[in-house]
């Protein structure tokens, strides 16, 4: 147990540095190739400001989070083909705008890999024919890509994709932890050091921003722990999908409203709620803490009362019965809610200045 301990430490401060060093250099990189996102009408920035430096990330979970997994070769090598497909397409997108159907590609490919390679299918319907496991096959494929997706929509001011990221990332390492997984929590939190070595030069002030590259392979990384968390039971699944509640439902709920609005929904924008927030005026830093915000008095008291009891202890009880299930709607709802009064009280202060 000393020598686990001691293998995710260094491992974590080995990732921690990596992504430090790494960030830093990508600075004089983006600034040599002219990777420079210029202020715009879609833009939540004021200043050119380099991108790319998501790509620190990126090396320093591929160079540290493996040493504390102790999971079979090739799953480990299928997650790390399809982090770094999903980072290398971010990575040539920095650089030069591509095609979203051929980013849509990559992404569907590494969710396709990893549903196949990491076992996330039930042995009962990997054995019920193809008609029955491509079905199957379609639930985690699709959060996998969503959730790529997701997170570069939430990637547009100061610190916001970092600091949620290590808190997402954080919950996955605990509720892992207490699901008796400790090498999947030990490559949780390495991956929490790996952004947190990024976070100094994107957050209060941004020197660098993420890019796809890095919002991309995060979205990656969140989606596998988010799953591997809920194949531990309901209650677990409810606690992922509790987790990652801030961004799901500011990007689906901003999403949704495009589309009904009949807004070219897959273009870019500036209607996230977010977003909104920082064109009335608000700091990114202030927009950042109420997001932690929800996190801290939110998500992890939640996360604790459903904890409370052991998963064991539930199993008997009707899914839709379970306190976890319920806890899920509330938590939603109360987001649905808020996530409707701030776009609200946003728009309404948007028309007095007109």
């Amino acid at each position: 147990m000393a020598a686990s301990l001691a293998i995710t430490a260094a491992s974590a401060l080995g990732a921690f540095a990596i992504s430090a060093a790494v960030t830093a250099v990508s600075i004089g990189y983006a600034r040599r190739r002219k990777l420079i996102d210029e202020p715009g009408r879609r833009r939540s920035h004021s200043e050119p400001t380099p991108r790319g430096g998501g790509i620190a990330i990126v090396v320093a979970v591929l160079a540290c989070a493996g040493l504390v997994v102790g999971v079979p070769g090739p799953a480990m090598a299928a997650l790390a083909f399809a982090l770094v497909l999903v980072a290398a397409i971010g990575w040539i997108d920095d650089h030069r705008p591509l095609h979203a159907g051929l980013r849509l590609a990559a992404h569907v490919l590494a969710a396709l890999v990893l549903v196949v390679s990491l076992d996330l299918l039930p042995t009962d319907v990997r054995t019920s024919g193809s008609v029955g496991m491509l079905a199957a096959m379609g639930m985690p494929g699709v959060l996998i890509v969503w959730s790529i997706n997701l997170h570069n929509f939430m990637d547009g001011i100061d610190g916001l994709l970092a600091t949620q990221a290590m808190f997402v990332l954080a919950a996955c390492s605990a509720l892992l932890f207490e699901a008796h997984e400790p090498g999947h929590a030990a490559a949780a939190l390495v991956c929490v050091a790996a952004v947190a070595g990024f976070l100094p030069f994107n957050f209060p002030r941004a020197r660098i921003f993420m890019g796809d590259v890095g919002s991309g392979a995060l979205g990656l990384l969140i989606a596998v722990f988010a799953i591997a968390v809920a194949a531990q039971g309901p209650a677990y699944a409810a606690s992922a999908l509790i987790a990652c509640s801030a961004f799901v439902m500011d990007a689906t709920a901003t999403l949704l409203s495009r589309m009904l609005r009949g807004r070219r929904w897959y273009s870019a924008h500036r209607e996230h709620l977010y977003q909104w927030l920082v064109r009335g005026g608000r700091r990114h830093r202030t927009v950042v803490g109420w997001y932690m915000g929800w996190n801290l008095a939110i998500v992890a008291p939640t996360l604790c009362w459903i904890h409370r009891v052991p998963e064991s202890d539930m199993a008997a009880t009707p899914v839709l019965m379970q306190p976890a299930t319920h806890a899920l709607v509330v938590v939603y709802s109360l987001a649905l809610v808020l996530w409707c009064c701030g776009k609200r009280h946003c728009l309404k202060r948007a028309a007095q200045r007109d």
